[in-house]
């Protein structure tokens, strides 16, 4: 990625890893956990790793010893992610990890050598359709199982509901496509080009769903997610600006008193070779 990327923030990345946790497709990491070997160290890729949020989650699920090797462009993210080490094992087995600085867009087969398992979570659907592709060649080229996470599919649900809803919802897939230096962003359409591209390569694909359900609990979450979804619907869109105020204001109180609701649709994908 290139330093024209937005730098995602701790906070934001703190926030939210309790509902990337809950939402998570259980059944493809069961379904990883059978087919990965049962003896031997496990080396494991987590790329675009943030705080290291994947590895805190999928550790534990997993039985043997396990070497994380975490990549990320952001340093302080890096820093973030050894000082919350994953761990331990599900069975009790040792947890070890290293970091390295890396443009995920650019790693070579070389990088990936003697993998046993490549994980990213929130990632594609910030590539273009050629960094996705360049990706997915280099990570089937490893040979081994590749879970993606957490990847936005244009679905946003708000309870109760309000006629600006779609119109935002419209506006915000859109600037998810916007066009950017490195080229146009696939937003939403990340999953099905992913499943082509790996299906292509000879992988055979799993996909479900993992969706956000934000209610009272998570009230802080679904506020700070509505700023962002609104503020990037305003940036594709300046006249949404004048014609939200109001929608922004009755939303986020909603927020605050716990009763706004929303699911934000996502997919999982586990190819396997």
């Amino acid at each position: 990625m290139t330093a024209e990327d937005t730098r995602v923030s701790r906070r934001w990345l703190a926030l939210r890893e309790p509902a990337d946790a809950a939402a998570r497709s259980h059944e493809l990491a069961e379904h990883l956990r059978r087919v990965l070997p049962s003896t031997g160290r496990k080396v494991i890729h987590d790329l675009g790793c943030g705080t290291g949020a994947m590895g805190r989650w999928l550790a534990p699920r997993l039985p043997g010893a396990q070497h994380w090797i975490l990549h990320d462009r952001d340093a302080d993210l890096l820093e973030l992610a050894t000082a919350e080490a994953p761990g331990p094992a599900a069975d009790g087995a040792t947890v070890t990890l290293e970091t390295k600085r890396s443009d995920i867009a650019r790693l070579a087969p070389d990088d990936l050598a003697d993998t046993t398992l490549i994980t990213a979570s929130a990632l594609l659907d910030m590539l273009t359709a050629e960094e996705l592709a360049a990706l997915v060649t280099v990570c089937a080229s490893a040979r081994c199982p590749i879970l993606l996470t957490l990847s936005v599919v244009g679905r946003v649900d708000l309870i109760p509901p309000d006629p600006l809803d779609g119109r935002v919802a419209a506006a915000f897939d859109a600037h998810q496509r916007r066009t950017t230096d490195r080229g146009r962003l696939l937003g939403p359409d990340a999953v099905a080009l992913a499943v082509q591209e790996l299906g292509r390569l000879g992988t055979e694909v799993f996909v479900r769903s993992s969706p956000w359900c934000l209610a009272a609990p998570e009230a802080k979450l679904a506020a700070e997610w509505f700023i962002g979804w609104v503020g990037a619907a305003r940036e594709q869109q300046a006249k949404l600006t004048a014609q939200t105020d109001g929608y922004r204001r009755r939303r986020l109180a909603q927020a605050e008193a716990g009763r706004l609701a929303v699911r934000v649709e996502h997919a999982d994908v586990l190819a396997l070779p």
